[in-house]
């Protein structure tokens, strides 16, 4: 084993626990993934092309190894832990509630999602190597951010309308309406 290939292995080792936590919200399960991906890396190693993005490579051969455990099981634990410490640490009160909320925002996202924001919002992974290490297309990566972005917005600012924009648009409305039945009111009494 070549020097550098075992130093790149090391350095990319939080990163994959940060991605293994995502998938599989377990921290036993997450620590057995990035061992058996890392084994997985350590036996084609010859097949790394030196020079090719190696942290996209390292996360596709965990992403897949996920995937292929998946199919082996096809039922995952459900823990709603995901890891604080990713986020921040010592925080005060009011910080480790909103943390705790994000935790349970993030684990009712769906996988894809889930692992595409922690890749590029944790891990700085830029949409490019997150495509690359998915295999997935540029504007797919984006998009499973995105929609991941979205929804915890909208679930941890108390879920806003959702139902279409006519519901929308009928309490705008209505808002318009009573404030329009208020201001002539106001301006009656300022007459006086």
């Amino acid at each position: 084993m070549s020097n550098g290939f075992h130093d790149q292995v090391i350095a990319i080792l939080p990163k994959l626990r940060v991605q293994a936590l995502a998938l599989t919200r377990n921290r036993a399960a997450a620590e057995d993934l990035v061992q058996d991906a890392v084994c997985n890396a350590l036996s084609a190693q010859a097949s790394f092309i030196p020079g090719t993005n190696f942290a996209a490579w390292m996360h596709r051969i965990l992403r897949n190894r996920f995937i292929s455990n998946l199919r082996k099981r096809r039922d995952t634990t459900d823990i709603d832990d995901v890891p604080a410490s990713a986020f921040a640490t010592d925080a005060p009160h009011e910080d480790r509630l909103a943390l705790k909320d994000l935790s349970k925002a993030m684990n009712r996202l769906p996988a894809d999602q889930r692992e595409a924001l922690v890749m590029v919002v944790v891990q700085g992974m830029s949409y490019e190597n997150l495509a690359e290490a998915t295999g997935c297309a540029v504007g797919t990566a984006k998009s499973r951010v995105f929609r991941a972005r979205r929804q915890l917005e909208a679930w941890l600012m108390g879920e806003p309308l959702q139902r279409g924009s006519a519901q929308a648009a009928r309490a705008a409305q209505l808002t318009r309406a009573l404030q329009s039945r208020l201001a002539p009111s106001a301006d009656r009494v300022s007459a006086s």
